[in-house]
């Protein structure tokens, strides 16, 4: 995933793209993209949205007036993997390139499977399915928990907490 939509800017076809490319502004290097529906989307032309380096405001072929701009809304883009070529740093990776693949720990015991790689704000996170199946549990993303990646072996190695699958304790609602 590239980029995702936002609303639509102004009422002459011009929508907020949030980029999630190293350089915002190369999202529109990448030719025709794949909405998460299905649909070629071709953007036209680009410029920074005041407030965030990552917010751009887009114009994409086809796609004139403010109720084809709002169609976009929520839209995310994606590329084939294919066209990324390599990492450019050795400790740098495609999300893609790590879902599907086997967690273990030190020891080399099974722990799981990756299942995504989200971002909620805080720093990228592993998203593990338990080999022993049950709900999956987020692992952060840092050298202290995931220790090796070894891509074409399809293998991570992680350092979990003892507690990683352990479910949610209930909240104490007189605790301050």
């Amino acid at each position: 995933m590239l980029g995702e939509f936002g609303r639509a800017h102004g009422l002459n076809g011009e929508v907020r793209l949030k980029s999630y490319t190293a350089d915002p502004m190369a999202i529109g290097s990448y030719g025709p993209l794949t909405g998460a529906d299905g649909r070629v989307v071709e953007i036209a032309s680009l410029r920074p949205a005041a407030g965030a380096p990552d917010m751009l405001i887009a114009r994409v072929a086809g796609v004139s007036g403010r109720n084809g701009a709002e169609s976009l809304n929520r839209l995310a883009l994606y590329v084939a993997r294919e066209r990324l070529g390599a990492p450019e740093e050795e400790d740098e990776f495609f999300a893609a390139d790590l879902v599907g693949l086997a967690v273990v720990d030190r020891s080399g015991a099974p722990v799981g499977t990756v299942r995504a790689v989200p971002n909620y704000g805080g720093g990228d996170l592993l998203e593990i399915v338990p080999t022993a199946g049950g709900n999956p549990a987020l692992l952060p993303f840092t050298k202290a928990f995931v220790p090796e990646i070894d891509v074409a072996a399809r293998r991570i190695t992680v350092d979990p907490p003892e507690d990683l699958f352990a479910p949610a304790a209930p909240q104490d609602p007189d605790a301050a």
